[in-house]
């Protein structure tokens, strides 16, 4: 069917993530929070809002290391399974079902290490780059339009910055793809 998978990168973040699960929980739909350690250490409280509102984990590391795959072994383990130990502590009972690679850059080490902690590799298809600075809700809407087919992963932020852009953007896109007859599910 017609279905597409949020995934919100980067968080959880004090203003915004409350903001981006408002709206989430107003239009019934559920996405995937790719959740770093370090935020998830300073906002537990989100975390398991997060949980509570049944949305979907997944390990986005420790620190957000963009250059991960080209550290040793023992740093790799470090921050995908340190991340993930603390989402399970902060939140008991939740299943981080996914790992995503800092700025998408995977190697076959990454999702070895990530398969040995159960998670599966989560890539996206669908990027309107909301993280560049200067961008606006109207261009994140647009970008996700061009690039949007079903089955497509779409990767937005609701972390890492000033997303105000991104959670209008939400505003305008989940009520459209809803009314285009897209469900959301979790990533394929």
């Amino acid at each position: 069917g017609r279905w597409v998978a949020l995934t919100l990168d980067d968080g959880p973040h004090p203003r915004y993530t409350p903001q981006v699960l408002a709206l989430l929980r107003q239009y019934r739909v559920r996405a995937t929070f790719c959740l770093i350690g370090t935020q998830v250490r300073a906002h537990p409280e989100l975390v398991r809002q997060i949980v509570a509102d049944g949305h979907w984990l997944c390990d986005h590391t420790m620190t957000h290391d963009d250059r991960l795959r080209r550290r040793p072994d023992d740093r790799v383990q470090y921050e995908i399974g340190a991340a993930k130990r603390l989402i399970e502590q902060v939140a008991p009972g939740a299943r981080v079902r996914y790992f995503r690679a800092p700025g998408g850059n995977w190697s076959p080490r990454l999702t070895t290490a990530a398969a040995a902690q159960e998670m599966q590799p989560l890539g996206w298809s669908v990027d309107p780059r909301d993280w560049e600075r200067g961008r606006s809700a109207a261009s994140i809407v647009r970008q996700v339009h061009r690039q949007l087919a079903p089955g497509s992963v779409i990767l937005l932020h609701d972390g890492g910055g000033n997303r105000a852009a991104t959670v209008a953007a939400l505003r305008v896109l989940i009520p459209q793809l809803l009314r285009a007859g897209y469900s959301f599910g979790p990533p394929a």
